[in-house]
C-alpha cells in the first residue's frame, strides 16, 4: 500500500514508462494475436490496461471527463498507446491537484469491498505489471521484439557484447 503520493508517483513514472515502451512496440497486425479462441487478444489486453486507469481511479473520486471504460478496443496500436499516455497524464495531474498523503488512507468502495486509496494505487500498479507480462508473451508469438522492462530482453544482450543467458 502506498502511504505517500511522492512514492506512488515515482513508482508510477517507472512502471507507466515500461508499459508505454511495450505498447509502443505493438503493431496493428499484432493486436489480433491470442493464445486461444477463449483468451483475450493482445490488443484487448493492451486496451484493458489503458481503460482500467480511468475505470479504477474514478472509483477513488478522480474525475476523467470524456473517458469511458466501455469504449471498444481500437484497431490501432498507436491509438491505444496514445490513450494510455493521456489517461496516465490525467491521473497524475489529478492526484497532484486533489490529494494529499492522508488521502491515501481514505477508504472507497472498490468492487464491493472497502479499499484504502493507497491500496487501490498498489493494485493498479500490480494489475499493469501482470498484464504487461501477458502481453510480452503474445508479442513474442506475434514475432515482435519485446522491449526490456526490468532488464534486457533477449535481443538486447548483443548490445552489451554478450549472448543472452540460456537459463
Amino acid at each position: 500500500m502506498f502511504t505517500s503520493i511522492a512514492a506512488f508517483l515515482e513508482t508510477w513514472g517507472k512502471e507507466a514508462g515500461s508499459t508505454l515502451r511495450v505498447l509502443n512496440a505493438l503493431t496493428d497486425d499484432s493486436l489480433s494475436q491470442r493464445v486461444s479462441e477463449e483468451d483475450r487478444t493482445l490488443g484487448r489486453i493492451a486496451w484493458h490496461l489503458a481503460i482500467t486507469i480511468p475505470e479504477m481511479m474514478s472509483r477513488t473520486g478522480l474525475v476523467f471527463e470524456g473517458y469511458r471504460d466501455d469504449e471498444p478496443a481500437p484497431n490501432s496500436a498507436q491509438n491505444i498507446a496514445d490513450y494510455y499516455k493521456e489517461v496516465s497524464k490525467i491521473m497524475v495531474a489529478g492526484i497532484r491537484a486533489q490529494w494529499q498523503d492522508q488521502t491515501l488512507l481514505e477508504e472507497r468502495d472498490m468492487y464491493g469491498e472497502q479499499w484504502a486509496i493507497g491500496s487501490t494505487l498498489s493494485a493498479l500498479v500490480d494489475h499493469q505489471i501482470h498484464h504487461r507480462g501477458q502481453m510480452t508473451v503474445l508479442m513474442r508469438q506475434a514475432g515482435l521484439k519485446v522491449p526490456g522492462v526490468y532488464g534486457p530482453a533477449r535481443e538486447d544482450w548483443s548490445q552489451f557484447g554478450m549472448e543472452a543467458p540460456s537459463i
